[in-house]
């Protein structure tokens, strides 16, 4: 295994790619957060974003999201060219784009079913009662079913999570992009979570991306990855997470995927 650039295949056989980073540059001003970076996100992958802290992968996400623009380097959907992109090209694009931010993002003085529908009385022409009957369809994909007219301050913060992965959904998205779904969940409505975006992506063929370090997460649903270094500011390795952490022979990668096991060191990667 070639740590910097394996391309994997995805799980479900197409190794079409769904995304492409090409020579990638992430600055901020001149100073240049990480350089280089170049990777395959294929059609169904479960695909992590990871690394310490510093490192870039919110910055990432945000580069993909269209959030900020590239210093230097392409990113491409399909055939399209998303950095060259025309406005209405790009515009197009995002909204077969769906995002979970870390605090699920949810208005609160929105009902849960008013919080998934807004989105779609934004960007459709669907009327009121239509709205309603698919933001229920999607809260009921995310284990939500009855709780279309809670606000989110009367459900727990692991049900806020599905409900804000539910209004990233509502469009019917070609791609979910999660940053650090799990931050402020205990470890059972971790896994839960962990199982959802499992389950989307077998029943739906979604491409989904992620950002963690939770190494529970990374193991349990990746199946593709970047690695960002923070101190040598360029990817060091990529591929299914599993692999690298059978296969990979720098110490940096092996001590981020096995913190914490073995009586080793325990470090912050947040």
């Amino acid at each position: 295994m070639n740590d910097a650039t394996s391309e994997n295949a995805s799980v479900n056989g197409n190794s079409k790619a769904h995304i492409k980073v090409r020579n990638l540059t992430m600055a901020y001003g001149s100073f240049v957060l990480m350089r280089e970076i170049n990777f395959v996100v294929n059609h169904g992958d479960i695909f992590i974003i990871m690394g310490g802290s510093g490192c870039g992968k919110s910055t990432l996400l945000r580069h993909l999201i269209g959030l900020k623009e590239p210093a230097t380097g392409e990113i491409i959907y399909d055939d399209l060219n998303f950095t060259k992109a025309n406005p209405l090209q790009r515009e197009q694009k995002l909204r077969r784009f769906g995002v979970l931010y870390q605090s699920g993002a949810l208005w609160s003085s929105m009902t849960l079913a008013e919080n998934v529908g807004l989105p779609l009385g934004e960007f459709t022409d669907l009327k009121p009662a239509q709205i309603r009957e698919i933001a229920a369809l999607k809260l009921a994909l995310v284990g939500l079913s009855g709780f279309e007219d809670f606000y989110p301050s009367e459900i727990s913060g692991g049900m806020q999570k599905r409900a804000g992965l539910a209004r990233a959904m509502a469009l019917d998205p070609e791609i979910l992009f999660f940053d650090e779904p799990s931050a402020g969940l205990d470890p059972i409505s971790s896994s839960l979570l962990d199982d959802l975006i499992l389950e989307l992506r077998n029943n739906l063929g979604t491409t989904i991306v992620v950002v963690t370090h939770e190494l529970a997460s990374i193991f349990a649903i990746g199946n593709n990855s970047v690695f960002l270094d923070a101190d040598s500011r360029v990817q060091i390795a990529a591929g299914d997470p599993k692999e690298l952490l059978a296969h990979s022979q720098d110490p940096r990668v092996r001590r981020f995927l096995t913190r914490g096991k073995n009586g080793g060191e325990a470090h912050d990667y947040g």
